[in-house]
């Protein structure tokens, strides 16, 4: 085997590429900071039974485990920064009322999420824990629209979901207690034959439970699906405060364009509490930003917050952009004379781009295109244009 090779579905990124994704994470977390939100920064690698508390299993099955060679004990690679953040909310910072916190570094997973999907992403987040109301959703919605924005990434779709309107219809009907993770797989596939055979499997099952479970399968598309939600779901209060948790979000942002899908589940039926949201854009294989409300995660630290959020993978973001733009840069010849070292601080100091060429040596450069020369005029340093 080659040296050079790296791990199935990991990948180095080049000086270009790399640039740009450091200057993404340095415009999102400054303007997370003009919304309020103060960074933190957790380890990389905790204790499996910090790491995994309250998530489910899916996180569990992407986590990388190892021995702790100090304590013997099973440690976990992050593969997810949220559940830490809680963590850092619930038990360190353990304030009262509202706090924001971002957060950006690398997460490992066990295995690739997709096909296209790398195994470590630099996942970049923003989170509000400490109000249980709608406002904090739609903070962190507008957000989360305004980090693609500010990528230049243009016609961003918002999807939404509720996990809430299927968890009334479950516990409504005892008969599912034993099911949920098969019916909830059952609904983002849209099986509907599967699901129709459930009266058969679960006889105890209530016919208007298996009527509901149907419709459910059919509700996606725009925002008309909400009023028809309300016309073909049982009416129970629980289901009906879902959809009037979706229905204030998209008041709220009436400049966007909204797409629903109350069937589709995904990973975090178990995790989630209450909406849910994607951001899809043109370019891009599969969403772009994921989040939502992920209320008492903080209860496994010692403390139940309302808690809402949402994160992305700046790899994944940078890889869909056009390419990153060159920038101008100043040739300058080796040398430790006085003149010289004043010559290239003062140009650093202003903001040029200044490459001194080693003696002997040529330079590739894929990041700056060399325009300009330093040369010595007349016993004074001077820029000019190269022809």
């Amino acid at each position: 085997m080659s040296n050079w090779l790296l791990p199935e579905s990991l990948a180095d990124i080049l000086p270009a590429e790399a640039r740009r994704i450091e200057e993404l994470r340095r415009n999102l977390l400054d303007l997370y900071r003009t919304y309020g939100f103060e960074l933190v920064a957790p380890p990389l690698v905790e204790y499996i039974d910090s790491l995994l508390s309250g998530t489910g299993g899916a996180l569990n099955l992407r986590t990388c485990k190892l021995i702790d060679q100090l304590s013997g004990r099973t440690l976990g690679v992050r593969a997810d920064i949220t559940p830490q953040v809680s963590r850092i909310d619930a038990h360190l910072l353990n304030r009262e009322g509202v706090t924001r916190l971002c957060y950006c570094g690398s997460v490992l997973h066990a295995r690739p999420a997709g096909l296209l999907s790398d195994r470590e992403l630099l996942q970049i987040g923003a989170e509000i824990f400490g109000h249980a109301g709608v406002e904090a959703d739609i903070e962190i919605l507008e957000l989360a629209l305004e980090s693609v924005k500010r990528a230049g990434v243009s016609s961003a779709r918002l999807d939404l979901n509720h996990p809430g309107v299927l968890r009334a219809i479950v516990d409504s009907d005892s008969a599912l207690a034993d099911s949920v993770d098969e019916i909830s797989d059952l609904l983002s596939t849209k099986d509907v034959p599967a699901l129709g055979s459930l009266a058969l499997r679960l006889p105890d099952i209530k016919p208007v439970t298996v009527q509901a479970l149907l419709s459910l399968a059919s509700l996606y598309g725009g925002t008309e699906v909400i009023a028809k939600a309300r016309e073909t779901l049982p009416a129970l209060p629980a289901l009906r405060r879902a959809l009037d948790d979706l229905e204030a979000l998209i008041r709220a942002l009436p400049t966007h364009e909204f797409s629903i899908d109350l069937a589709d589940m995904g990973s975090g039926y178990g995790y989630h509490s209450g909406v849910v949201f994607s951001i899809y854009a043109e370019g891009w294989h599969d969403a772009l930003v994921k989040g939502g409300r992920y209320d008492g995660v903080g209860k496994a630290f010692g403390r139940s917050r309302p808690a809402t959020g949402f994160s992305l993978d700046l790899r994944k973001l940078s890889s869909g952009l056009p390419p990153a733009p060159v920038a101008m840069a100043i040739r300058a010849p080796w040398g430790t004379d006085v003149a010289l070292v004043g010559a290239l601080r003062a140009l650093r100091d202003s903001g040029e781009i200044v490459v001194q060429v080693l003696p002997g040596q040529t330079h590739r450069l894929d990041e700056f295109t060399v325009d300009r020369e330093l040369v010595l005029d007349n016993g004074a340093w001077k820029v000019r244009a190269i022809q």
